[in-house]
């Protein structure tokens, strides 16, 4: 039997990698919870905290019962896909491992590592499938040409717009494909963190899975048509409504980019079309983007001279540090969006530009462990996304200005009555 190694692709609609994979029938999927993802990284923080380890953990139980249901067997381990892979190989005689392409430092290392052990007897099916814009539509030549300037990119882009559809859920394969499974998902407590209750406060009450997707992409276009005030509310801080809040199935795969882009576009059809719903669209884009910077740059993105290898005194500070992370900064806007980062895992767009400002540009503390907070911290990290938006905001990325925020003039535009500083600064008890 073959394998589909599941990683940031835990859906079964629009999964190509799935779908080629069902036309071979005799198929099984391994997801590993790697134990790399929830030690300490060479910041101090783990890379994986209880909050997005939640959220995935019901998203690959999810996974679990939709495979099911199309009588696919989901083998979870809380292994190294190295130890696990080469093992199942043998055992299934596995001829083709089916799995979506990355490219950032890590993936590649594991990936690399799984091949070497698993032996040239084994074929891998990579697919490229996380992106809006596949690279095969994207209007450049090489990806060494993609411009440094978000605007360039997206006009041309938008010049010559052609998204694929959404390729359709499988059929169910017969019966007997399902195969013997007695491998748990681990709790919390497994991977070395603690449970926990949700905060009242939070601006993302939500759970994980393929499913809990559909109902908020359900909720925000159909029920509410809060799509056609995108524009106007997507700078909110306060409740789950100001934006889509679709980012967290977007990063682990529940969701695709596509699906979103085709249900947006019969919103459009349907209901209106908009600046709102347009800027949906753009923000779709900003997240292809950065995934086609890190495939330019490699392992710069992470590095602290950034994509443009320019030099700043960085700083490193353990009591500015400290401060930071908990709130006690005494910037009332920057304490505020930090203490709601460290009880939901949640931030808001402005407040995550705003925190991330101050750090670099007004604390000059290497914007790499702002970066790895981020990682640790937040429900929808995206490698991608999160690393690439720190090089832009501390001046070694893909900002042509260079700007720096002003904390107080932004807590004025974007909290005028001081409501969402009250509700995180307020000492009560939830």
């Amino acid at each position: 039997m073959d394998i589909i190694w599941f990683r940031n692709d835990l859906r079964v609609s629009d999964n190509q990698t799935l779908k080629i994979a069902c036309e071979r029938q005799n198929i099984f999927g391994v997801y590993c919870f790697d134990p790399r993802f929830f030690e300490r990284n060479a910041f101090g923080f783990k890379r994986t905290e209880k909050f997005r380890a939640k959220f995935l953990i019901e998203t690959v139980n999810a996974l679990r019962a939709s495979l099911k249901q199309l009588n696919i067997s989901l083998l979870v381990y809380h292994e190294k896909p190295e130890e696990i892979l080469p093992r199942l190989v043998r055992l299934h005689k596995s001829k083709t491992i089916y799995l979506q392409k990355e490219w950032t430092r890590d993936e590649k290392i594991i990936y690399n590592t799984v091949k070497s052990k698993v032996g040239p007897q084994t074929t891998f099916e990579e697919v490229y499938d996380q992106f809006l814009v596949h690279p095969d539509e994207v209007p450049y030549d090489t990806v060494n040409a993609i411009p440094n300037v978000f605007t360039q990119f997206r006009k041309k882009v938008e010049s010559e717009m052609n998204i694929r559809r959404p390729v359709s859920r499988p059929d169910p394969l017969p019966y007997n494909n399902l195969i013997a499974n007695d491998t748990h998902i681990p709790n919390l407590k497994a991977l070395g963190l603690q449970d926990f209750g949700t905060d009242v406060r939070t601006a993302f009450p939500f759970k994980g899975g393929e499913n809990e997707a559909n109902r908020r992409m359900q909720y925000y276009l159909w029920d509410s048509k809060n799509l056609s005030k995108y524009k106007k509310t997507r700078n909110g801080l306060v409740g789950p409504d100001y934006s889509s809040k679709l980012s967290a199935w977007l990063a682990n795969g529940s969701l695709s980019a596509r699906t979103l882009y085709w249900e947006v576009a019969r919103y459009e059809r349907e209901i209106e079309k908009n600046e709102s719903t347009y800027w949906l669209i753009f923000e779709l884009l900003w997240r292809d983007y950065f995934k086609y910077i890190a495939l330019k740059y490699g392992d710069k993105i992470f590095r602290i001279d950034g994509i443009l290898n320019r030099t700043y005194n960085w700083k490193r500070s353990a009591k500015i540090q400290e401060q930071w992370v908990t709130g006690t900064t005494k910037k009332p806007f920057v304490d505020a969006n930090m203490k709601e980062i460290a009880r939901t895992g949640w931030m808001s767009n402005r407040g995550r530009q705003n925190v991330a400002s101050y750090w670099a540009k007004s604390m000059h503390q290497d914007w790499r462990v702002g970066a790895a907070y981020f990682e640790s911290m937040l429900i929808d990290y995206d490698v991608h996304s999160n690393w690439c938006n720190w090089m832009y905001t501390s001046g070694v990325g893909n900002d042509p200005r260079d700007r720096i925020f002003n904390i107080e003039r932004q807590a004025k535009i974007y909290d005028p009555q001081g409501r969402f500083q009250n509700l995180w600064l307020q000492e009560r008890l939830f």
